[in-house]
């Protein structure tokens, strides 16, 4: 498992790289500048912008540049907010974000296994319909209908939550609920077929001859092997939290690193769509790793070598 683990890690060096090139690549591309704007800058000032920022030297020469601050652990500096470091801009929103995106991650977990259980146990029944009818609706509703709307009876019309802002733990609740519940959908139909293809196995019969009860067998042997597509979703699904925080960051202007994104990508800011891609591709990596280990202690047949 070490070595496997040691592997994986040195895998991620190039697959980074690449995705430095992709991104530095792409972000050049797209038409403009970050000094494009209504109001016209002097030539002068012009290039004396870009000799700071070092864009009047070329792109081969950039890139090499930037790859030599990322091994120094430099993002750059921020074209939008030029008294500030990307590093600075993260180190501030990412808390959010990651806070946001765990509370969306325990209520995706908590309401989608108990869901998906529900079905599986009690397939075929009005349960198992309920159930899936609201993981259906739930993939459904995107986030940006299901924010306002929560806000809407929630906060202005039951008034128990505030409807925006950071604060307290209070402020968290309802973002963390919008951006939950697509994740907390798609992991019930998960489980309730991860459960349903275990439940005819060997060993679940052999469980059940021993004379366990029933609630042992689905928590301790059934829930463990239907389990198992659930751990697979996890990875890219905790990455896509954070990169789908976007969305739910604006409607409940959240300051975390989701409307910088925003703003950065409007404004051509080079430097800070790029560090905010770095992070998030890096996170998904790290999330497909841990995945891939707790996949093989839930299911014995797989080993790493």
């Amino acid at each position: 498992m070490i070595g496997y683990i040691l592997r994986r890690l040195r895998g991620l060096v190039p697959t980074t790289l690449v995705i430095v090139a992709a991104s530095f690549a792409l972000v050049r591309l797209a038409p403009g500048s970050p000094f494009t704007s209504e109001k016209e800058i002097p030539p002068q000032i012009r290039r004396q912008l870009e000799a700071r920022y070092g864009f009047d030297r070329p792109l081969p020469e950039q890139f090499l540049r930037y790859v030599g601050h990322l091994l120094r652990g430099d993002l750059g500096l921020s074209t939008k907010y030029p008294q500030r470091s990307v590093n600075e801009i993260i180190a501030d929103g990412f808390p959010v974000t990651l806070t946001l995106a765990g509370v969306a991650l325990v209520w995706a977990l908590l309401v989608g296994i108990t869901a998906g259980v529900i079905g599986a146990i009690r397939r075929n029944t009005i349960w198992d319909h309920a159930a899936m009818a609201a993981a259906l609706v739930g993939i459904s509703v995107p986030s940006f209908v299901l924010g306002p709307l929560l806000v809407l009876v929630v906060s202005l019309r039951w008034q128990l939550l505030p409807p925006a802002g950071w604060g307290d733990w209070r402020h968290v609740i309802l973002p963390g609920l919008t951006l939950g519940t697509l994740s907390a959908a798609a992991i019930a139909r998960l489980t309730r077929g991860g459960m349903l293809e275990v439940v005819q196995s060997d060993f679940i019969r052999t469980a059940r001859a021993k004379g366990l009860s029933e609630r042992l067998v689905v928590w301790r042997h059934m829930l463990r092997g239907g389990l198992l597509p659930v751990v697979s979703y996890l990875g890219p699904a905790i990455a896509g939290l954070l990169t789908g925080s976007v969305v739910v960051e604006k409607i409940f202007n959240l300051p975390g690193i989701g409307p910088y994104f925003v703003d950065a990508a409007f404004n051509r800011d080079y430097f800070l769509v790029m560090g905010i891609v770095l992070l998030d591709a890096l996170f998904l990596l790290v999330m497909n790793l841990a995945v891939d280990i707790v996949y093989g202690l839930l299911d014995p047949r797989i080993r790493y070598r």
